[in-house]
Formats: structure tokens, sequence, C-alpha cells
């Protein structure tokens, strides 16, 4: 097969760090190529310098067998170079068909929407693509909006596309479809970059490069190799998955929730009559897109949300308009979903993130003041527990990987958690490694005794670790199954909405 896009000895530097080393990588006309490595490895960065954002320091990029200039996405788009991001940028109050066009040439002092149509309808007609141009993007589910980013980048001309994590949020049958779509795409020349660390989508893939620590590890085949074939080379040993140990068994009610509802900042139903319990030794799974009413959930339980109606108990005893003090004194570890925002402060050192909620306790504190001797060494012991790589306890924690902010997370919490755990999307982001360490320390919470409550749109990870899965659609609860008597297809139905797919009632 002929190559579209050829790179050689890429490099590029940060201050000290190099995110991509001597990198050298070809794309095929006609193929997926997947780029797969653990966090930090330099896929972004390696997908920003092909599209624009980055300027390599150093090395060549060809382009149909011309050196080009990547100055920025405008010189990409040029050349016919598109990316679809993770975060999708789009108009959430133009219609499709003005999302796609806007910024072409088709946008002057006279909008030729009718020439547009008929483009962006032969698009859809090639592409298998059912969309109503006409309505607007906030009336689309989530994977419709990424239709819409993906005939945006063909509109522009691309004949590359990036596609960066793109079914993170998606049901697993959008993410079936997105896959028939692309192989449609590429049986009519288009190339695919896929950045993804799903190995079921990896290995959909026609070729993958694998990268550690910047450089290049290797360039396989998917019909020739396997996902843990894939994993060893991404780590460089091989990568043992967590499952639960199904003679621990639940034995007393830890939480139970009854009836709960509430509403959001505009006034909206964003939980309604949701019903569960956790026993003690068990995981509870929650599955559900994005947007579902599982944060909300985790927000009315940590204090932070107003009870519409319903309540709440912990071992039995009500808990009453619950506050997060309330909360966290009783015992409760909470990992939120976005570890930078809501869990850490990103200029503070984990020494000072490992007290945070805490950093008033006497175990802590010298007088009004902190006690660094007493910060200093449990810092040392959960950074040498939780393997946390930092150059320092006092290194601000933003400067940390995604995995390793997350370890520090998981070791505030675990210090002071004593009966329950709520983990909301805690391997979001994360490579295999990473997630299975986090799944790891979960499962040893498990058998200690814990009731867990974990939120994760990675299906695969819940029919493995959870003892239980409850199903969000719209703020409800759609059913609760056991893993071993339900399958993704069924999940993903109700997931969607279908509630005819429960194949036992709510248990």
């Amino acid at each position: 097969m002929e190559d579209l896009l050829n790179v050689q000895n890429l490099t590029k530097r940060f201050g000290s760090v190099i995110a991509n080393d001597g990198v050298n990588l070809d794309i095929r006309k006609g193929e997926i190529h997947c780029l797969f490595g653990e966090n930090g490895a330099g896929k972004s960065t390696l997908s920003s310098c092909l599209y624009g954002y980055y300027k390599a320091d150093s090395g060549e990029i060809r382009f149909k067998g011309e050196v080009v200039e990547l100055n920025s996405p405008g010189d990409a788009l040029r050349l016919g170079i598109g990316m679809v991001h993770q975060h999708f940028v789009l108009v959430s109050n133009f219609t499709v068909l003005e999302n796609i066009i806007v910024g072409s040439a088709d946008v002057g002092l006279l909008l030729r929407k009718a020439d547009a149509r008929r483009r962006v309808l032969g698009l859809c007609r090639d592409c298998g693509i059912d969309i109503d141009l006409d309505r607007e993007i906030w009336q689309l589910s989530v994977g419709e909006q990424q239709w819409v980013e993906i005939l945006k980048a063909l509109y522009f001309g691309a004949e590359l596309l990036i596609l960066d994590e793109p079914t993170a949020v998606l049901t697993p049958q959008q993410s079936d479809q997105l896959f028939v779509i692309l192989d449609g795409m590429r049986k009519r020349g288009l190339s695919i970059v896929l950045i993804s660390h799903k190995l079921r989508e990896v290995m959909q893939s026609d070729r993958v490069t694998i990268l550690r620590k910047g450089k290049v590890v290797a360039t396989v085949d998917t019909a020739n190799t396997t996902a843990e074939a894939i994993t060893a080379l991404m780590v460089g040993h091989k990568v043992t998955k967590n499952v639960r140990d199904n003679s621990v068994t639940p034995a007393g009610e830890i939480l139970s929730v009854e009836k709960v509802s509430a509403v959001g900042e505009w006034g909206e139903d964003v939980l309604k009559d949701v019903t569960f319990t956790v026993a003690a030794n068990e995981v509870l799974g929650l599955a559900g897109v994005a947007g579902n009413g599982q944060k909300e959930l985790f927000e009315v339980l940590m204090g932070v949300r107003a009870l519409q109606s319903g309540g709440f108990s912990l071992e039995g005893s009500p808990v009453t308009a619950p506050t997060s003090r309330q909360i966290l004194d009783s015992g409760v570890g909470f990992i939120p979903d976005d570890r930078f925002l809501e869990g850490l402060i990103p200029e503070f050192g984990t020494a000072e993130n490992l007290v945070l909620g805490w950093q008033r306790s006497p175990e802590y504190c010298r007088g009004p003041f902190l006690d660094r001797r007493k910060l200093a060494e449990l810092a040392r012991r959960k950074i040498d527990e939780y393997k946390v790589a930092t150059a320092s306890a006092d290194l601000p924690v933003e400067r940390l990987s995604g995995g390793n902010a997350q370890r520090v997370i998981l070791a505030r919490e675990f210090q002071h958690a004593r009966r329950l755990l709520l983990a909301n999307q805690p391997t979001r982001g994360l490579d295999v490694a990473a997630s299975e360490f986090v799944y790891e320390k979960i499962l040893e919470k498990r058998a200690a005794g814990f009731a867990i409550l974990l939120a994760s749109e990675e299906l695969e990870d819940l029919l493995r670790l959870c003892d239980r899965i409850a199903v969000m659609f719209k703020g409800r609860i759609m059913g609760i199954v056991r893993p071993e008597e339900t399958s993704l297809l069924e999940l993903g139905m109700m997931m969607a909405g279908d509630a005819s797919q429960l194949t036992q009632g709510i248990q």
C-alpha cells in the first residue's frame, strides 16, 4: 500500500521534557492506524504535531511525498489532514449543516446552503451516516455530535483523519456503528489515525504503533499479534487483569439509597427515584453514557447537591441534610471524575494533597499550623506504597501524569475511608497498566469489607470487577443485573434506554 504520510526522526521538547524522541511513523492510504501507549507516552503530542497545534523541534513530515511545514491547524486542513477531538468543538445553537460548513469557502457574504447541503448529503450517503442536517447540536445525542465532527472534517477535504479517543462517551452499539463507518471510509481510501486505550478498538485497526516514553517501540500488524502482546510492548512487561474474588461474598448493607430525586442548575430533573443498596464486600457498578445522572448521584451522596426527595442511609442510620464534612467524617472515601478540578489542588505538592479535607485534623497539625514533619513522613510512606512517580513530595501534582495524580487521590481517600468508597470514573484517561493498579487497590478494599460504588464507562471492566451492575439512563436506574447473567449488548441497550433488555428485576 502507498504511504500517505511519513514522519522521520520527529522530536518535540517542552523545556527539559522530551515528549517525542526521534519518532518514525508511516501512515498508508486506506488504513486505520492506531497510536497506543501509556499516559505520557507522547501520543497526543505526536498527533498535535501532525495537525499543526505544535511545531516539531526537529525531524521531517512528508505528506503525499512532499516535505510539509505545519505551523497551524489551518495548514493541516489545507493539506487534507483533519482531526476530531475527544471534546467536540461545535456551536450548540447552530444546526448540523451550519456547524459543518462554518469556516469553509461556502461561508462568505452569502451563505450557499443549497450547494453545501448537496455536498453534505453526498458525504452522509457515502459514509452511511443518517442525520437530520436541520437539527441544532444541543438536540443531538453524543454519538450524533461525533458524526457531525467527522462530516465536518470530510467536508473540508480530509484525506487523513485523526481521531482522539473517539468512543470515550459512546455506548457499545454506538462504538460498533462508528467502526462500521470508519471501515467504509477506509475502503474509500481515507486514512485514519486512531488514538485509543481500549484494546477492543485497538485490535480493529490495521496496524498499531506503540510508544513508550516518547519513543516508538514497535509497529505491528494487528492480524499477526494479540492484545496481550501489544500491552506488554506498551509497558515493557506482561499486565495481569484483575478480577473479583468470587469467594468473597457481600454481607451486611452499608449504603441504602431510596427513591432519590434531584434537580439540575436549571430546575431540570437529573435524578428520578433512584433506588439501590451496596453491601460490605461488594462492588456495585454504575454503567451509563456520560451525562445521565452519575455525577449528580455522587454529588448527592457527598452532600454537595441537595435532595429534592427521597434519602439515603449509612449502616442503617438515615443521613439527613448531609454535608461533605459529615460524609467524610462518617468514613466515606470519594474519587471524583475530574482528578485535577475536583480531587486535587494542582499547584500543591503530593504532601499537601494527601491531607486535603483533613488539614485541620490534630493528626496533621501543630497548633494552628500544619506539621511539616508529619506531612513529609506521610508523603514518604504513601509515595512508596502507591508507587507515585514524582521527583519530590513538594513537586506540584499538576506536573504529574494522570496515572500518578490518580494514585495520590487513592492514597488519600483509602487512608481515611473506613466503610464506603465512592469511585466516579476512577480510570478515566488512564492507560491499561495504570487502570489495573487502580482496580487492584479497589478490589483490596472490597476484600477488606468495604462497600464500593464504582461508575465507569468501560463496560468490560465493570463486567469483570463488579458483583452487580446498575444501569443509568436520563437520571433513572434502568435495572440492576449480575455480570454472569448479562452481556455487553444488553448493557448497551439499557444504557440507550431500552428496559426490555433487563433480564432480571432490580436486585
